[in-house]
This record gives C-alpha cells, structure tokens and sequence, in this order.
C-alpha cells in the first residue's frame, strides 16, 4: 500500500503521462499511466499537470535579505552596495535575521524549493551572530526544506583582521561549504590559497563569488581551475557571477569556459543582480552584465541560476521563486527555444543538484520524494507562467502552508 499516488503527471524530461507513488518518504512506484494502478491511501489525480523534483536555489543570501527598509541612501554600484550593507550590518540582531531569513524560507518553500545554499556573512562586524541563526533556522525547518550554510566572508579575509579565524570556528560549527570572494581582499592570491588549503583541511566544497565586474582582465577565474586541478576538488568547486567572461574576447573566453568544463567547475549565474549592477559605465552598446551562459554551456560546462538577493543594495527586487530569476535569464542569454527551456529548468532541479552534491534528487525510484505539482499541462509553460503550485512535498509530506489546492 503506498501512502500517496499522483496519478497521470507530466514529467520533465519525459515525454509520456507518468504514475508516481510514495512510500516512507521515498518515490516507491514509477510507471506510465495504466488503467490499473497500485493501492494507496491518498490519490491524486493530477490530469496531466506537471510535476517536478523540487526546486533548488543555489545561491543566496537569507542574512541581508529586505533590507530596503532599513537603507537611508540608494545603492548605484557595487562598492555602494558592499559600504551601504556593512553600515548596516552594524544594527543587526538575532531576532532581525531571524525574521527576514524566516521570511525567505516561507516564501521559497511555497514556490517549491526544497533545497537551497545561503550564504552566511562571517566578519568582525557580525561575528557568528548569522551563523549562529541559520544553523537554528536549518534544525527548524529540516523537515520542510534543506539548508546548506556557506561561511562567508564578504568583507574580505585579510582586510579585516579576525575573520580567518571566525571562518574556522563556523567550521567546527558543522557549516556545509566555504566562501571566497577574492576581489575584496588587497591580495586575491592570499585569498584564494587560503581558501583552498581550508577546504584540503575540513573536507569541504568551496563556493566563491568571483570576476563581479566588466573588466576582462578580472580574471581570477584561471586561478581558480589552476588550484581546483591541484587539490583534486573537481566537481566540489562553484563560481558565483563570473560576469568579467563576458567582456573577454570570444576566442579567449571559449578557451576558458573549455578549462571550466574540464576542472567541473560548476557556474552559477546571478542575473538579476548581475544585470542590475553590471554596465553602468556603458555609454553605448551597454553591456548585459551577465556571464556567457550559451557559451559555457557549449564548452560543457554545468551552469545554473541562482537568486542571489531579494529586496537589498545589491538587489533591489526578488520574490523567491527561482523561476522569475530563471525566466529573467531566458530574456537576457536569449533562450527561447523548447531546448532551451528545458535546460533552463534543468538549471533550477537536476544541473543544481549536481552543483550542491545532492546525489539522491529527482523523480526516480528510491529517491527522496521532494516534489512539486504545477498548475499546467505544459512544461514550457512552467516557465513562461510561473503558475501555482498545487502542493510541495517534502520526503513525501506536504510542507507548503500557503497553497492548499490538493485535496485527497
């Protein structure tokens, strides 16, 4: 007897009408749709609508989240955003964070995310106070999303004195991956093989932001494959914006995005902060700020889409469902094809998976039974309309408070 059967779904992927059942929190029946199907104590019948594994957002920042309120001035460029954000960090309190990063986590698991990476500022000005939240908040909601912790140090490492070793006291706090953001430090070098032998000594992945800029000399990225293929860290290796590829020329950056492909570095593209930051300086022929996502993708290279911020200095927009960011990044790399919807909602389930080490995802059997039921037939239109979602499913348990469309 199975505890729940969705009944006649469309799959992505999958180009026939599926029966999905759930067992003890695990996907225990996968057939296409018969006239006869298995017992179960709850059915839903789904008539075509599609179901997804849950979505993933891979990249983004609960700690400074909505803080448009709180900001006195507007934010036009990237070191504005970093100053204006660390004045403000200095007012922070538990209960402060605590509240906007509640506030993002109830907003993403109604849009069916079930997996996210955040990163957590870790610096003089804040100490562990952030970490120490998302480590509770991670307990919290165990049961309805999970949380991987980046310690991260956005001020920089060496610049301000006691952030190296508040970087591995959070690690001995059992945080999942460690942050770099070589460009705020005087030396990125430093920065960079500090990092690296962090992640040798604790056994972590590492997710750095990276070449945020329009200067094709910004390049740390060679660096980064350089010591990727040192330490063996192929596969455990993700780049935040890499925006700076865009500005090389072609021959040049296709060479480099080959040397992604071949180190498995995995790209994470943030467009609605990259598109807003990016390109100021343009007079003309402005530039779209991004990084070269069909480029890499042809060199092989695994590239996702991420959040980033909501509502902050250096995101003044966001609603937490990583379709908008993903339709935004269909606009934007010119992605309108049927294949390239596909791959793009590759980019928010399956490609960031794999990105986040997450081995047992997605609509298989025996898999964790994560999921997402969408108010449409059409999988193309799960993108192009972001429609409701009839139910969230957590390890099989519906977890969305907001939407309670499906009923037994």
């Amino acid at each position: 007897m199975l505890d729940l059967l969705f009944r006649k779904v469309s799959i992505l992927n999958d180009n026939q009408e599926m029966d999905v059942g759930i067992k003890d929190g695990k996907i225990a029946y996968l057939s296409k749709t018969r006239l006869e199907c298995p017992l179960a104590n709850r059915i839903i019948e789904a008539d075509g609508n599609v179901l997804m594994p849950g979505l993933i957002e891979p990249h983004i920042h609960l700690d400074k989240a909505y803080l448009l309120d709180q900001m006195k001035q507007d934010a036009s460029t990237l070191d504005e955003a970093i100053r204006l954000t660390g004045n403000l960090k200095k007012g922070f309190t538990k209960e402060d964070i605590q509240q906007r990063s509640t506030k993002v986590l109830e907003k993403c698991i109604s849009y069916g995310v079930t997996h996210l990476r955040c990163h957590v500022e870790v610096d003089p000005i804040v100490g562990l106070m952030g970490m120490e939240v998302l480590l509770k908040l991670k307990e919290q909601y165990r049961d309805r999303i999970d949380l991987q912790l980046v310690t991260f140090p956005q001020e920089g490492i060496f610049q301000q004195k006691g952030t190296a070793e508040l970087m591995e006291e959070s690690l001995r706090m059992e945080v999942d991956v460690i942050g770099g953001i070589p460009y705020n430090d005087l030396n990125s070098i430093e920065h960079l093989d500090y990092v690296f032998k962090l992640a040798y000594k604790y056994g972590k992945p590492l997710d750095f932001h990276v070449d945020f800029s329009d200067n094709p000399k910004q390049l740390m990225i060679k660096d980064i494959i350089e010591r990727t293929l040192t330490y063996g860290m192929e596969g455990r290796v993700s780049v935040g914006h890499l925006t700076s590829l865009a500005s090389v020329p072609y021959e040049e950056a296709k060479k480099i995005a080959a040397e992604i492909a071949r180190a498995d570095i995995h790209v994470m593209t943030l467009p609605a902060t990259d598109l807003f930051l990016n390109g100021r300086g343009d007079k003309e022929k402005v530039r779209r700020g991004v990084t070269p996502v069909k480029l890499l993708l042809e060199e092989g290279a695994n590239v996702i889409v991420g959040t980033n911020n909501i509502q902050n200095a250096f995101t003044p927009f966001g609603t937490g469902d990583p379709l908008d960011v993903a339709l935004l990044l269909a606009h934007v790399a010119q992605m309108g094809t049927a294949k390239d919807f596909e791959i793009l909602l590759n980019m928010t389930t399956v490609h960031a998976a794999r990105a986040l080490g997450i081995s047992s995802y997605g609509i298989k059997l025996n898999n964790p039974a994560d999921l997402v039921l969408f108010d449409t037939k059409n999988i193309r239109s799960v993108l192009l309309e972001r429609p409701q979602r009839l139910g969230v499913w957590k390890k099989g348990r519906q977890v969305d408070m907001v939407n309670t469309t499906v009923k037994p």
